[in-house]
């Protein structure tokens, strides 16, 4: 502002015509106003994502001003996701998404962002998802509510169909407050997470970000009451869907898990953790210790969910025998890339285990690095091994918090399978036996 004043002082001693002073005091009012229109505004926007095919995907974010500086919130449904990784400019924005690669890049245009999230997928490839947020619209899906909507509260029975025809089934629990639904969708391994949206006479759409996957469910009811309709993911293109009302609709825990191929051979691993070191089965850190190794990725949202339980494992039974180590399948084949987004994911949640570099994300890649293996199926993959060394639990999948009671049952499991290993001390069962299950 000084500076701008200073001139125009001088201008008036050299008699400047009116209309050149208008001018001046013009430009000089756009020059302090575009700073303001340009800085990045707390307050709640409507964020959306482009997925291929243009289909928005709509989610919550909120800007908010705290000591540290600006910070982002995403939400969906029940998670609110906080961004403290972010570089606000005049004009620009930049943030990361904690634990994942998951970079926001956006102009700051007035009360308007526009720009891009770019995710990294497999290979090191970049997905680059056109982005805008405006300020002040909380809707997520439907601008004006409608006051008499379709019920889609309860469990549903899903069949999802994929563009080859290949099915699978899944389990859908949503509640319902007035327009707004949030739930999720439990497959024999995993959950879609915190799922968030509303409905709309009899209409369903229902989205997810988070950093780690952008999910959307478009649906209707139809004349024999089934919810009918398609989900689209940034992995996975499409799948046609149908649901059926079943309050007692659950997972088959059987239908997928993975096997050992000899359950009385010792269970071994030999593989680099963050500093290049080889961390393996035989080193004395290990003997006479229960082990919980899990295959995890830090690109996995699942993973995520599971590091959460396993933190909380290692401080309340580390000093009791129980070691956990993670084998990190990364979409990096690049060693430096791949250490690097598990350095992310560890300092994300805190993780005080071994994290070691197993290879990609490849599940027949990740089964010929694990032969004892009859495949990798999913992650994560939880396998229970007692102080002889010997296998007696694999825990297929995992159901994260979004499942409600399904996690807080597989937390249980979890806590019972380790207290009672450890509970052994160092006497060999008479007969070992393993457990195999997928995610209940």
């Amino acid at each position: 502002m000084n500076r701008l004043k200073l001139p125009l002082a001088g201008r008036l001693r050299t008699g400047v015509a009116p209309a050149l002073l208008l001018m001046a005091a013009a430009l000089a009012l756009s020059s302090c106003s575009k700073p303001t229109n340009r800085e990045l505004q707390p307050g709640s926007y409507r964020a959306t994502l482009e997925l291929p095919g243009k289909k928005s995907v709509p989610f919550g974010l909120d800007v908010a001003q705290e000591e540290s500086g600006k910070v982002l919130y995403v939400s969906n449904g029940d998670e609110r996701i906080r961004l403290d990784e972010v570089q606000a400019t005049p004009g620009q924005l930049q943030a990361r998404f904690p634990g994942y690669e998951t970079i926001l890049t956006a102009k700051v245009t007035g009360d308007e962002l526009t720009g891009d999230v770019a995710l990294v997928h497999a290979d090191g490839k970049v997905l680059a998802l056109p982005f805008t947020a405006q300020l002040g619209e909380t809707w997520r899906f439907y601008p004006d509510a409608l006051s008499n909507n379709a019920d889609f509260a309860g469990r549903w029975d899903v069949t999802f169909t994929d563009g080859g025809g290949r099915r699978t089934s899944g389990v859908a629990t949503f509640d319902q407050s007035f327009e707004d639904v949030t739930g999720t969708v439990q497959m024999p391994t995993d959950d879609q997470r915190f799922l968030a949206g509303e409905a709309h006479d009899e209409e369903l759409r229902l989205s997810r970000f988070d950093g780690g996957a952008v999910v959307l469910y478009e649906a209707k009811l139809n004349a024999r009451g089934e919810l009918v309709g398609e989900t689209w993911s940034d992995r996975g293109g499409s799948q046609r869907f149908v649901a059926t009302r079943n309050p007692d609709a659950a997972i088959d825990a059987a239908a997928l898990a993975s096997h050992l191929r000899n359950p009385e051979a010792p269970f071994t691993f030999a593989f680099m953790d963050l500093d290049g070191r080889t961390v393996s089965t035989s080193d004395p850190r290990f003997k006479d210790k229960v082990l919980l190794v899990t295959l995890a990725g830090s690109w996995c949202p699942n993973s995520h969910d599971e590091a959460r339980l396993l933190v909380q494992l290692d401080r309340q039974y580390r000093s009791r025998g129980l070691e956990i180590v993670s084998l990190m399948f990364e979409q990096h084949a690049d060693c430096k890339r791949a250490v690097a987004a598990v350095q992310r994911f560890r300092t994300a949640y805190g993780i005080g285990y071994p994290t070691l570099i197993a290879g990609t994300a490849d599940k027949m890649k990740a089964a010929a690095a694990l032969p004892q293996l009859d495949a990798v199926l999913a992650y994560p993959t939880a396998i229970f091994i007692d102080r002889t060394g010997r296998v007696r639990k694999i825990h297929t999948g995992f159901a994260g918090p979004a499942t409600g009671m399904q996690h807080d049952l597989l937390a249980h499991e979890f806590t019972d399978t380790i207290e009672t290993l450890l509970g052994e001390g160092g006497a060999v069962p008479e007969r070992s036996t393993v457990s195999n299950s997928a995610a209940p």
